[in-house]
């Protein structure tokens, strides 16, 4: 039986803490759009510069080097957790860099989802390289894959051009990395910044939508989500990340602050100029939540 680490009094942010490949097959539900930030298995003794400082790179034991056929074997396994929590029309972004996006790539191809794109996110404020005999690596990749190569999937092109200036969005997106104000209750070693979970979620769900985030971290795609009016469920293996998760949610409890948040957001202060109910979720309060046999035994930790 799951339990529930923490919910949000409303029900719209849910977290489960522990292995994804354990609680997933434990309940029976259809999200919308699954994001995905998965270990890019680089912790390996590397290096590189944080705040003006020399740092590791190490991210822990869940981030360590492993073989090319074990990294495959990972990919191939979560992603078909994923697919059978996907509605048929679903679509699924997974972040990675060049260490582990091209087995990404080819286990979705092989478990039967369609690549729609692949986005290069251009940083605008990488860090230096220090040794000086590379180029300084700044992108990041994200791919956009639907579950099913015939249903079609959601896709707000409007929305998205008007972000852009009235032209179409291309499939490079230049935005900064994470942000002071991002860090408030300190920061996962791999958080993306809400800047980037905005665009995804606003690009390829409707207000109301269930999003799934199968390796939670701090939570951005929550904390995204519920700016935007969808709804999360998260599992994070690490007690330490799921503490952040529940601390940057009950941050946006107060209406100042997440009133603040989306004001320092450019693509939401954009979004709400053209489609003013873009954000609302019109639906009631869920007492029992879908993806629980009986939300009796949901308990929080406050």
């Amino acid at each position: 039986m799951l339990k529930a680490f923490y919910k949000s009094p409303n029900h719209d942010f849910n977290l489960l803490h522990g292995d994804t490949f354990e609680l997933l097959p434990q309940f029976n539900f259809k999200f919308d759009m699954i994001f995905a930030d998965p270990p890019y298995f680089l912790s390996s003794g590397g290096i590189s510069v944080q705040s003006g400082k020399v740092v590791c790179v190490d991210k822990g034991d869940w981030d360590k080097s492993m073989s090319q056929d074990d990294i495959n074997a990972f990919n191939l396994k979560w992603l078909s957790l994923c697919r059978e929590k996907l509605k048929d029309n679903g679509t699924i972004w997974i972040s990675g860099t060049y260490h582990n996006i091209f087995s990404v790539a080819n286990c979705l191809t092989q478990l039967g989802y369609k690549i729609l794109n692949v986005i290069t996110w251009a940083k605008t404020n990488p860090p230096p390289n220090i040794s000086c005999r590379y180029f300084t690596y700044s992108t990041e990749f994200v791919i956009w894959a639907r579950k099913k190569e015939k249903v079609a999937h959601y896709y707000n092109y409007e929305l998205m051009k008007h972000i852009n200036g009235d032209t179409q969005m291309t499939d490079v997106w230049r935005l900064p990395a994470i942000a002071p104000w991002e860090k408030k209750c300190t920061k996962h070693p791999t958080q993306k910044p809400l800047g980037l979970l905005s665009r995804i979620i606003m690009a390829s769900t409707e207000p109301g939508a269930w999003i799934l985030d199968p390796f939670a971290g701090s939570s951005t795609t929550g904390i995204a989500a519920n700016l935007l009016g969808r709804r999360f469920l998260g599992i994070e293996r690490e007690e330490e990340f799921a503490k952040i998760s529940m601390a940057r949610r009950k941050e946006i409890e107060d209406i100042k602050t997440f009133a603040t948040y989306k004001r320092k957001i450019p693509d939401i202060v954009k979004a709400e100029d053209t489609q003013t109910d873009c954000f609302v979720c019109r639906e009631e309060i869920e007492e029992r939540l879908p993806f629980l046999e009986d939300d009796a035994i949901y308990e929080s930790i406050v």
